[in-house]
């Protein structure tokens, strides 16, 4: 038998899957292993959607809708932009995807050709770089240093290099948790207009800041692609249901690409989505023990020796610096699992030139195992 391998699919592994997939395998062997691995909420879904979900499954709704989604959901997410950013957007800029990562090929074969420039910000998501790499678009790691966040002066900076195409960022970021300040976020907005770079605005983990309201890159730009996804503040990561907020002129373009790709969304998941708009007290309570673990966090990961590399602003995540520990930290986030049993993801995934001086800590779990895994650090590096 002769298997054809292409260039394409020799990408680097997300190492946080890999870290869970280990996790997973000694938890199956029944050992107690506490995951700070990846950015999964450990609460279910809200009641609401649940109970949506069961009704269309009773009802033996499961089937095509179009491509772009439902219209009830399109609606219902126009009116999340009115009432949480005070924003019109029309149902019809709006497209329904199978999670947010659909919504990434989506947005990238929509917008760029192979061999087109994409700037991304490094640490940042590894799917970012490994998904345009797939498709042949040349990824610039901008190395942001000493500095929190992407902002107009690194895109200056870059383009003046060589022009860019595109510019995809995060807010809050993943794995730093950082926001982007208001004012910040209209100048990279500006810049990149000026420049004549597309912009891609990752928000999925809007809802989750801690420190200032949430601002969406629409505000300052029609022609901004923003990606967001009922994964993260609405628990919804298995179901497998995101959103694009698209210019005008691409709709047309993503609704043909994904078309062929993945006919529809899951008609199940756009159901039950369109109740997670409905539960924002169920949903500001998880929150609320985000915030109790992100303050347990802020202060034992330092007692412990992991300094936070970036402000724990937003998601769940906490960046930390482990060179007092270890100059390699994917061999110590392995060394970790195995003997302290506490799964956490090397920063490899995020930075490939500087990764390997940090790990990612996930606290959206319970906040008793957050407890247990800060004991179980302590007792082990003890």
């Amino acid at each position: 038998m002769v298997v054809s391998l292409s260039r394409r699919g020799n990408v680097e592994p997300f190492h946080a899957m890999d870290i869970l997939a280990v996790a997973n395998r000694l938890k199956a062997q029944g050992v107690p292993v506490v995951s700070m691995a990846v950015g999964q909420p450990s609460d279910p879904a809200p009641v609401g959607v649940r109970a949506a979900a069961a009704k269309a499954l009773q009802d033996g709704r499961i089937g095509y809708t179009d491509t772009l989604g439902l219209a009830a959901l399109r609606k219902a997410i126009a009116e999340h932009y009115a009432d949480h950013y005070g924003l019109d957007i029309p149902p019809s800029r709006i497209a329904v995807t199978t999670g947010s990562s659909a919504a990434f090929n989506l947005a990238f074969l929509a917008m760029f050709d192979p061999g087109d420039r994409v700037a991304i910000a490094a640490p940042g998501y590894p799917a970012y770089r490994n998904i345009m790499a797939a498709l042949g678009i040349d990824v610039v790691e901008i190395e942001l240093g000493d500095a929190a966040y992407l902002h107009a002066g690194h895109l200056e900076t870059a383009h003046r290099e060589k022009p860019l195409k595109g510019v995809l960022f995060a807010s809050p970021a993943n794995p730093t948790g950082a926001v982007i300040p208001a004012d910040e976020l209209a100048a990279l907005v500006r810049t990149a207009q000026e420049l004549g770079i597309a912009v891609i605005s990752d928000e999925i983990y809007h809802r989750l800041a801690y420190a200032a309201p949430d601002t969406t890159a629409l505000a300052y730009g029609g022609d901004v692609t923003v990606i967001n996804s009922f994964s993260k503040y609405y628990c919804m990561t298995g179901w497998r249901i995101g959103w694009m907020v698209l210019p005008e002129e691409l709709v047309r373009p993503v609704e043909r690409v994904a078309q062929s790709l993945y006919i529809s969304p899951p008609e199940l998941s756009q159901i039950a989505a369109i109740e997670a708009f409905k539960a924002t007290e169920e949903l500001e309570a998880v929150k609320g023990r985000y915030a109790w673990n992100r303050e347990l966090l802020m202060k034992r990961l330092p007692e412990l020796g992991f300094p936070l590399a970036a402000p724990m602003d937003g998601a769940f995540y906490a960046f930390c610096d482990v060179t007092r520990h270890t100059n390699d930290s994917m061999a110590f986030a392995r060394k970790m699992l195995a003997q302290a049993h506490v799964a956490a993801t090397p920063g490899r995934d995020f930075d490939t030139q500087a990764g390997h001086r940090t790990m990612r800590f996930s606290y959206a779990g319970s906040h008793d195992d957050m407890v247990e895994a800060m004991a179980r650090i302590e007792r082990w590096l003890r």
